[in-house]
């Protein structure tokens, strides 16, 4: 007779889950959630759908338009450093200013948080940051989930997506249709690396330099780690604004591809932008990335926004104005560039689109 030994039963605890630990972290995010919302929210946080009221009365012909993104690699210097109540706020700023682009008004943005282990804490921080980047952008954060995965990521490791919605009356689409020989470009200032170009960053930061996160910079005047976490700008509301109050022709949110590379998205076949490098100094973090680790300048245009967030194409009789309203809301702007006919240029150093330019770079920064 054999005498079988009874195997402790298991749980979905035991196996990495914990629910409770998940109900805990719905608790103590629903008070920053709930600050992030509109008049059209139905209900709140903890349906299985979130619920946005489309006001018809309000557009003629609504075209809805959608973005979805992440943050990247930045989030391995929020977790080296144990914050994480910042890169939230580069997620809303990587989706909302996509949307932006074509003119629509960001309405609601739904987040995926991917654990190793649910600390309702981190997760606090981590949707207070979302929810404080929703209310720079004046949209909702309509929901979200968070999914914990052991065995699949290590217990400290996260990673944040989200998509958003907006809307723009049909007529009022922007896009490179609108785009005009003569137009002008005016720059919007970055607050430095926004969320794209970390893993060369911290390949050349980190690994090449050895430069600690926790060492101050006399460059930055503050520590590696503060520079790097600096929130994304988000420009949703100012480019809105700048879009009421002037002919704008189309905006280009800069990001991976650099401001070449994303401005010629949106500019017609047969056209350049062409932009001058003189009219601005990139910020120090730019140049001790280049200086550190002997990067070229094409990769470095190719791989960071360089100081510039966003553009705008306006019509040449708005500049003026384009750049009141922006100095108004506190956004530093220059006129970068206007918009030729191709068959106007010479030699180029230009991202290009087949053999046309859409846009080039030409000149040198000052001091960099």
């Amino acid at each position: 007779m054999t005498t079988q030994i009874e195997s402790p039963k298991a749980t979905y605890a035991a196996a990495g889950v914990d629910i409770a630990a998940g109900d805990e972290a719905v608790e103590r995010l629903r008070p920053w959630a709930e600050k992030a919302t509109r008049p059209e929210v139905m209900g709140g946080i903890g349906g299985f759908a979130g619920l946005f009221r489309l006001r018809l009365d309000r557009w003629k012909e609504p075209v809805l338009a959608s973005s979805t993104d992440g943050v990247g690699t930045k989030i391995a210097v929020a977790q080296a450093l144990d914050k994480h109540d910042t890169v939230g706020i580069d997620l809303v700023a990587m989706v909302v200013d996509d949307l932006v682009v074509c003119g629509a008004e960001p309405l609601f943005l739904q987040d995926y948080i991917a654990v190793g282990k649910v600390v309702p804490e981190r997760i606090a921080d981590l949707v207070k940051g979302v929810a404080t980047g929703c209310q720079q952008a004046g949209c909702a954060l309509l929901g979200g989930e968070t999914a914990e995965h052991p065995g699949l990521m290590a217990q400290g490791e996260y990673d944040l997506s989200a998509t958003g919605v907006g809307v723009v009356e049909a007529a009022e689409v922007l896009g490179p249709e609108r785009v005009r020989p003569g137009d002008v470009v005016i720059a919007m200032a970055s607050s430095g690396l926004h969320s794209n170009g970390y893993s060369l960053a911290r390949h050349v930061l980190l690994d090449i330099a050895r430069m600690p996160l926790s060492g101050q910079v006399e460059e930055f005047g503050r520590t590696l780690g503060e520079e790097l976490l600096e929130p994304t700008r988000i420009y949703a509301k100012d480019c809105l604004a700048l879009a009421a109050e002037t002919e704008v022709r189309t905006f280009a949110h800069v990001t991976g591809g650099g401001l070449a590379g994303n401005l010629g998205r949106v500019i017609p076949k047969g056209l350049t932008a062409v932009l001058d490098r003189g009219t601005w100094t990139p910020a120090p973090v730019f140049a001790v990335v280049a200086q550190r680790g002997r990067v070229e300048r094409d990769e470095m245009e190719r791989t960071f926004n360089m100081g510039v967030g966003m553009v705008a194409v306006v019509a040449a009789e708005d500049v003026d104005r384009a750049l009141a309203v922006l100095t108004a809301r506190h956004v530093p702007a220059w006129v970068v560039g206007e918009v030729c006919k191709s068959s106007t240029l010479e030699g180029t150093d230009a991202e290009v689109d087949g053999d046309v330019p859409r846009a080039v770079l030409r000149g040198d920064h000052p001091r960099f």
